[in-house]
């Protein structure tokens, strides 16, 4: 078999498809790399000598550079043949990503890590440039090992299982010594998206410095938020702090009044998250109530 004429066939055919055929022609694109990387993998012996020997590759992107174009160069058929040995052990991989999404995924080393994002991508419409963001700054390595779990198994996720521990929150100083809890929430406030997007899917921003009457004095919620996905308040505390526990205390207050007094009859009990400098699971242990959680933060 002609191995490189039929390689090349291929791509000459993908080539005139696209410039024709716009609908599809992302389709096209993912379907025709993963024949030329079957058929590089069958030209180099096999997977197992593939991985060791890229000769052929040389051999075979200077003919095509010079019979197609320079975009057929080495880095390009690396690409597509990697591109076929991951799809064969990842079936989450679809047409609904691009074959630029996909540059960003196959190289990855964690089969779990990559349906991961494939999963985020496809089901929030991230850009390429978001998703290289979101691989970055370790989105998947801090999700807790139960969700996951729940996320390989594809059981239900909970509002916990969504919730990144660190939170990173952009700042132009790093030192997290300076700061009181009226600057990190300036801070919050400034990308309130990218942090709503850290704790997990469908929240929306109520109001900073709520308040609520307790009492015979006004208390102040540093952050009301709701989730749509779960139906629920969800109050936000910050501590600038190592997690005490009079910080479990303040929360379960504010969350017994919001349910008391603002949810509806409709909707779930309040969730309280606290975000603290330093974690301390000691105090989480001790503490009965499941619909409090907790993260920490980290400056970026």
């Amino acid at each position: 078999m002609n191995y490189y004429d039929e390689i090349k066939n291929i791509l000459i055919s993908n080539e005139a498809y696209k410039q024709v055929k716009d609908y599809y022609k992302n389709r096209n694109d993912l379907m025709s790399y993963y024949n030329v990387g079957k058929l590089l993998i069958d030209a180099q012996g096999g997977e197992a000598r593939a991985k060791y020997g890229d000769n052929l590759i040389k051999e075979y992107s200077i003919k095509l550079t010079k019979e197609l174009g320079r975009k057929y160069n080495q880095t390009l058929l690396k690409n597509i043949r990697r591109y076929y040995i991951v799809k064969n052990i990842c079936p989450t991989m679809s047409d609904k990503l691009s074959w630029s999404h996909y540059i960003e995924l196959i190289w990855i080393n964690n089969i779990n890590k990559i349906n991961y994002y494939i999963g985020v991508a496809s089901s929030q419409n991230l850009s390429v440039r978001e998703l290289r963001r979101r691989i970055k700054l370790n989105e998947y390595e801090r999700l807790s090992d139960e969700a996951k779990s729940k996320i390989v198994n594809k059981e239900n996720i909970s509002i916990k299982d969504n919730l990144l521990n660190p939170i990173i929150i952009n700042s132009n100083n790093k030192d997290n010594d300076i700061f009181n809890e009226k600057v990190l929430k300036e801070l919050i406030l400034n990308d309130i998206s990218n942090f709503m997007e850290q704790l997990g899917k469908g929240y929306s921003f109520i109001k900073d410095e709520y308040p609520i009457f307790l009492g015979d004095r006004y208390n102040y919620i540093d952050l009301l938020l709701f989730n749509i996905n779960f139906n629920c308040y969800v109050v936000i505390e910050l501590k600038v702090t190592e997690l005490k526990k009079e910080h479990i205390g303040q929360i379960e207050t504010y969350m017994h009044y919001i349910d008391q007094n603002i949810k509806s009859i409709y909707q779930d009990n309040t969730i309280g998250i606290i975000i603290c400098k330093k974690d301390n699971k000691f105090v989480m242990e001790y503490c009965s109530d499941d619909r409090i959680l907790r993260t920490t933060y980290q400056l970026n």
